[in-house]
């Protein structure tokens, strides 16, 4: 219960800020006002990554966002990257989808957001924007993803098969995966418009394509970069700094979005904000 807790908190907190920030993606780097010092160190490497009958790397495990090995109220230990030493460039968007997002509120924010909405993260948001543990069982031919968030998970063939020819929208696309040496490959096309890739505003098109880079440099820690291409929303692809997760020795929580009236409340106080509401 206290790790619950403590994870709802720190949740709530990131998210705060991301809203303050104007780039929603570097801005879930921080994860709010938190006690100021903890004794926790980052994870040591841990060795040579396992690997698969296969010869893959295996990226099976619960992994938490930092290098702290588990849940930690360090804001530096949760960071997942240095934008020192790994700079991230901000998302360049087309005139229009500037306009579009430069418009929105606070509370336009809020009405987009999936978990006010009680709909999944979707790709790439089930890595990009989850503060939460996730687990990845693999076995050869088949990489299986569990957020601990909403309870998501996502099954992504391995073998280098090609997309279903005419796919339908989902949240987690239509993806493929293949390797290229020790890096795994996944490539997501036909992923629903209903999800963003950020906190702040970034919608996405029908056009979206998605490609995550995931290794395993050692037993203790996990790797993932993100690039998109949207050739109606973006003037240019954009790819993420490399995210780092660390290896958990603990099981998900359970974890539902139910009966949630957020998203009434926020619709109630975007009416007030565009003179429609009553007082």
């Amino acid at each position: 219960m206290k790790v619950c807790l403590g994870f709802c908190l720190a949740a709530a907190a990131a998210v705060l800020g991301m809203l303050c920030m104007a780039s929603g993606l570097a801005a879930q780097e921080g994860s709010g006002s938190q006690p100021a010092k903890s004794k926790q160190q980052p994870m040591p490497k841990g060795g040579p990554a396992p690997r698969t009958a296969d010869g893959h790397p295996d990226f099976s495990g619960v992994w938490f966002v930092g290098t702290a090995g588990g849940f930690t109220y360090n804001p530096a230990l949760r960071k997942q990257f240095d934008p020192k030493v790994t700079p991230e460039e901000p998302p360049q968007f087309q005139p229009w989808a500037a306009t579009k997002i430069k418009s929105m509120t606070a509370t336009d924010f809020e009405l987009g957001r999936a978990s006010v909405n009680c709909m999944p993260r979707g790709v790439p948001g089930m890595f990009l924007i989850n503060p939460y543990p996730f687990q990845i069982v693999q076995t050869p031919g088949l990489f299986v993803q569990l957020d601990e968030l909403n309870n998501n998970f996502r099954v992504v063939h391995t073998d280098g098969r090609a997309h279903s020819p005419d796919p339908d929208p989902s949240f987690d696309g239509d993806e493929v995966g293949h390797w290229e040496g020790d890096t795994l490959v996944i490539d997501v096309i036909a992923i629903d418009d209903r999800t963003w890739n950020n906190f702040t505003g970034w919608f996405h098109s029908d056009q979206e394509h998605v490609i995550e880079r995931i290794t395993r440099p050692s037993m203790n820690y996990l790797n993932v970069q993100v690039t998109i291409e949207d050739p109606k929303v973006l003037s240019k692809p954009w790819t993420s700094a490399p995210r780092v997760w660390t290896l958990a020795h603990e099981d998900l929580l359970e974890y539902y979005c139910t009966n949630n009236q957020e998203v009434e409340e926020y619709k109630a106080l975007k009416a007030q904000e565009s003179g429609g509401g009553k007082k």
